[in-house]
């Protein structure tokens, strides 16, 4: 909510991600620029943010933010697979990241870790999340007042670095993306049930694997992905979602009509089909 641009949109950021690059250095891009909005008015996805609370931590402790979230995270919490991530060290099991190429996958892209810092950057595990989230919902990491302001949304269901759902039941989550990996860690506050889904492939859906998992755990039905029919829509039809859908003033989703396919793209990725189940 704060109106600050998002580092990660920049035209300089794709040469930039390839090389060590102090936190200093990358907040010099954005601290100039002007606001995306006057602070509150509007929610949009930052990782500038993010960076600064880095580096607002970094000033307050004296450690570096891998320091300090190894000292007051990882090591308290015995979360012994889980580290700030280093493309020189040797990490035992560290998975490789894809994307898709086709049909085919390649190696993803390279990315510098000095380049996202606190927006991202560390690795873990599915058991070590787990014990994160005992710890963090568990009054282990934060007090309890602290975590009801994490866990209450501010605008636009987003809480304090927690997306909040509501509805048929409660659930704070929050995904996580970055070249060759996608992931969804959700937690339902009312069942204490933790999901983690991780993935070494882009384009793949975590998000919708925790839905489905968070479904059936709760006894609801779930429609397989192979048990979805597709259905033939009129062209008039589909002409009519055709154009740019704006999910934040730095993220768009393109909707074009390839002949009689309907065609995805968010901002800087990947084409891909959407196939109808009905005319809307």
């Amino acid at each position: 909510t704060s109106g600050i641009p998002s580092f990660t949109s920049f035209p300089e950021y794709p040469k930039l991600k390839y090389f060590p690059t102090p936190v200093t250095e990358i907040i010099g891009l954005f601290k100039d620029k002007p606001l995306e909005f006057a602070p509150g008015e509007k929610w949009a996805y930052s990782n500038s943010g993010y960076l600064l609370l880095g580096y607002v931590i970094e000033k307050a402790s004296g450690m570096s933010y891998a320091e300090f979230v190894k000292a007051n995270i990882f090591t308290p919490l015995a979360m012994a697979d889980s580290g700030y991530d280093s493309n020189a060290s040797v990490i035992a099991r560290r998975a490789a990241g894809y994307t898709r190429s086709g049909e085919s996958l390649t190696n993803a892209d390279f990315v510098h870790m000095s380049v996202p810092h606190a927006a991202g950057a560390l690795y873990s595990t599915t058991e070590d999340l787990l014990r994160w989230q005992r710890g963090l919902y568990g009054g282990k990491v934060l007090s309890a007042a602290s975590l009801k302001k994490l866990t209450t949304p501010v605008k636009n269901d987003y809480a304090l670095g927690l997306g909040v759902q509501t509805g048929k039941r409660k659930m704070y989550s929050h995904g996580g993306g970055i070249e060759g990996f996608n992931t969804h860690l959700a937690y339902y506050p009312d069942t204490q049930t933790t999901l983690v889904a991780l993935g070494n492939v882009n384009g793949t859906a975590p998000s919708e694997i925790v839905a489905k998992l968070g479904a059936l755990i709760h006894g609801d039905a779930v429609v397989l992905t192979q048990e979805r029919k597709e259905i033939s829509v009129p062209r008039e039809v589909l002409e009519r979602y055709v154009g740019t859908y704006a999910l934040s003033p730095a993220l768009n989703v393109m909707v074009t009509l390839d002949g009689a396919q309907l065609v995805t793209q968010v901002s800087g990725q990947q084409h891909f089909p959407a196939f109808a189940e009905a005319r809307t």
